[in-house]
């Protein structure tokens, strides 16, 4: 039996902040980084048709520049999450921006591919910057403004996608393509200094001892599967390597929560996560993530389509971007309707609307995907339904969670909503294989293949509503009870006896 964990002092109160000029541009300087968070995550996608000319590798090679910070960043936001909770969440914060700073300027100075491969994988840890600046707001921010700025903090993901795709495709169509890592780079330089200046410091801590067997038991398992998802259409799903990629990372994954169970300090807080007002809200996550990716990655390849096909358009890329834009500004401009419903009638139920939101948009795409505007206001509503669904989810995560853990947990509910993308990935690519003709001897997706993607999105998108539902409610924080039965302070001063 593992032995208690040390009853710790309560960890300190929510601050609410400084009034200071500097402690006022927090937020905007946040929802600034998690906007160029979410176009690193985009830039290399006009590139990837040309990259195999560009650095003489296959296109097989070239795809690692789009897979490595997915695997990075699945791997290291739940291990970065609990850094900050330890060590302090600004200084995490700015080491996770100084690497995607750093990857940018590797990626701009050089053309081989296993270096970009390896700055893009720095770059993963990018993705870590939101979680652990929604739990930097509500440690710092007084109730009345902590939900828009979270709401405003989650809507970020959405718009720097359809801010950096048109963006990238522009300076790639009309500059150097290593132009545009030298831009991602000097703005990232740009986003370490204003942390820097304008972020403070939580005062909430979990000092411990860091699980590092934890870390690598969850790294190995997360490696193991987001390889086999990702990387399954392209080696076969019925091959060797995929099916020991699976095995691997179920025997990985059990290792990895059994040691977690017996550890007094571990990594992720399992008794926390199997509660229902956390575990559901991590299976939501997973649906949502699902559902929202399915529109950028078909829509992006249907206005491309040659109009021989019968439906497609023949849009450049900078068109493509231009398609997305409006999604992203609409994302912006519904987040602080977001944080009030949430305030109305609480998160669970702003997640179950987006989520009905997000099926009705792809309801609107299979109702006509021929016209340009009816493929733009589908995409608007899509875009709308995550922004509502995206925002809820920390909100649900902060009411769930002691203070103290509130980044790690947030961690992982950003971990699921990445399994979920990788997930529509690889299934979206499996329904347009599977559904193809020929269009000037070259074979391309049919129209049903692209209704049959965004029906599959649409019906995720309810299944997502009805676990929202499903969620129990509740202000209180859920609170984790020791392996040995006993009583410990779990943060807040919150303690749980037998």
């Amino acid at each position: 039996m593992a032995s208690p964990a040390p009853i710790s002092a309560p960890a300190p109160a929510p601050t609410g902040g400084s009034d200071g000029p500097r402690a006022r541009l927090a937020v905007p300087v946040l929802a600034y980084c998690g906007t160029l968070m979410a176009v690193m995550q985009t830039v290399v996608v006009p590139l990837l048709p040309d990259l195999p000319r560009l650095t003489g590798a296959s296109p097989g090679a070239v795809s690692w520049m789009v897979t490595a910070p997915l695997l990075s960043g699945a791997v290291l936001t739940p291990v970065l999450g609990r850094a900050g909770d330890m060590y302090g969440k600004r200084r995490v914060l700015l080491l996770s921006f100084a690497l995607m700073a750093l990857g940018s300027a590797v990626c701009a100075l050089t053309s081989e591919v296993g270096l970009l491969i390896a700055a893009r994988t720095l770059q993963g840890a990018a993705f870590s910057v939101v979680p652990l600046s929604i739990s930097i707001l509500r440690d710092e921010l007084p109730p009345e403004r902590r939900g828009s700025a979270i709401a405003l903090m989650s809507s970020t993901v959405g718009v720097g996608a359809s801010l950096g795709l048109p963006a990238a495709a522009m300076v790639v169509q009309y500059a150097n393509w290593h132009v545009m890592f030298w831009v991602t780079a000097v703005l990232g330089a740009s986003g370490v200094a204003l942390i820097r200046w304008a972020v403070p410091e939580s005062p909430v801590r979990r000092p411990g001892r860091f699980d590092l067997t934890g870390a690598l038991g969850l790294s190995a398992g997360l490696i193991c599967l987001l390889l086999a998802v990702s990387q399954g259409g392209q080696w076969g799903w019925g091959s060797a390597l995929v099916l020991c990629l699976f095995l691997g990372a179920v025997v990985a994954l059990g290792l990895w929560w059994r040691q977690q169970l017996r550890t007094p300090e571990p990594l992720v807080d399992l008794r926390l996560v199997s509660r229902p007002r956390v575990g559901l809200a991590h299976v939501a996550a997973l649906l949502t993530g699902f559902a929202f990716y399915a529109n950028s990655l078909v829509t992006a390849q249907l206005v491309q389509a040659p109009e021989a096909s019968g439906y497609g358009l023949g849009l450049s890329i900078v068109q493509t971007g231009l398609c997305l834009l409006p999604g992203g500004i609409c994302m912006l401009i519904f987040s602080p309707l977001s944080a009030r419903i949430s305030a109305a009638r609480g998160p669970r139920v702003t997640l179950a609307l987006g989520t009905v939101v997000i099926a009705a948009g792809y309801a609107v795409r299979i109702a006509d995907s021929r016209a340009l505007w009816m493929i733009v206001v589908g995409a608007a509503v899509v875009a709308i339904g995550t922004t509502l669904a995206y925002s809820a989810l920390p909100a649900l995560i902060l009411c769930a969670v002691p203070a103290h853990q509130t980044a790690s947990a947030n961690g992982v509910n950003v971990l699921m909503r990445t399994i979920g993308q990788a997930a529509s990935s690889a299934v979206v690519a499996a329904v347009l294989v599977h559904h193809t003709g020929l269009v000037g001897g070259a074979p391309v997706p049919t129209l049903h293949g692209y209704l049959l993607a965004f029906g599959t999105a649409g019906v995720v998108a309810l299944l997502a509503s009805a676990v929202a539902l499903t969620i129990p409610g509740g202000s209180e924080p859920e609170t984790a009870r020791p392996a040995d039965g006993g009583t410990r302070a779990v943060g807040d001063g919150v303690m749980e006896g037998a």
